[in-house]
């Protein structure tokens, strides 16, 4: 089964738009940890959130709180940066997804480049399967990242979906970038890899997600808390778990 994992992010991005400044106990909306169970409610397989350096939308109490409320997995996304890795390292939580980070991008673009930092994504990795915590990294459809990801000792990586979900409506540059996926998933898959893929997903461009062998879990967020804006987050939640049945695998 295609398991879904829900990014809670952009909810704490509306939070601190309003509250970012709000002094220590006063209350807040909306909270991420209560969207977070609502998603589990509604059949979610884990939570998601990005704890950022500049803690422009996630904060630290946020992960802190996720780690003490929800039954499922939480897949703490990081840079690998010491502060956020000694965070990660008291924090425990079942899975680190690395990413790269940039400060003036809206939203995580483009995958890790793992080549560079294969020593140092070696060590962190050591570091965190020392500490029980299982790591992911997030990637480009690339044979080169793909096979450094096996090398550095990954349990998981997650392919970036993100300019397959740009090219949606272009069909020959879609498929073109379809096949890329395909080709890195069975590579990760012979590899020894266990493979995730996320960003852009959406109801409408997920059932071509289904020609990519050997996925465990999706990790969406930004088309599930739009969507809630209209119907709700445990109807939003329903409705992506329902468009990922029939998934081959």
């Amino acid at each position: 089964m295609l398991k879904l994992g829900v990014n809670i992010d952009h909810v704490a991005t509306l939070r601190q738009a309003r509250y970012r400044t709000a002094p220590p106990g006063r209350p807040v909306e909306p909270d991420p940890v209560a969207a977070a169970l609502a998603c589990e409610r509604a059949g979610c397989h884990g939570i998601t959130a990005h704890l950022r350096e500049d803690r422009r939308h996630i904060i630290d109490n946020d992960i802190l709180r996720l780690r003490d409320s929800i039954k499922t997995r939480l897949n703490f996304e990081m840079a690998n940066t010491p502060a956020i890795v000694e965070f990660a390292l008291k924090v425990r939580p079942g899975i680190v997804c690395l990413v790269p980070e940039n400060r003036e991008e809206v939203t995580t673009e483009g995958g890790l480049n793992v080549v560079a930092q294969e020593s140092a994504l070696r060590e962190l990795r050591k570091r965190m399967n020392d500490a029980g915590i299982e790591v992911s990294l997030f990637i480009d459809p690339d044979p080169a990242q793909v096979e450094a990801s096996a090398r550095v000792g990954a349990q998981f990586i997650e392919l970036h979906t993100g300019r397959y979900a740009d090219l949606y409506h272009q069909k020959a540059a879609r498929n073109e970038e379809i096949q890329r996926l395909v080709q890195a998933a069975t590579r990760a898959h012979e590899s020894g890899l266990q493979v995730n893929a996320g960003h852009g997903l959406t109801v409408e461009n997920l059932q071509l997600i289904h020609l990519v062998p050997h996925l465990v879990e999706l990790n969406i967020g930004h088309s599930l808390i739009s969507r809630a804006v209209f119907v709700g987050i445990e109807t939003a939640v329903r409705e992506m778990l329902a468009a990922m049945q029939g998934y081959p695998g």
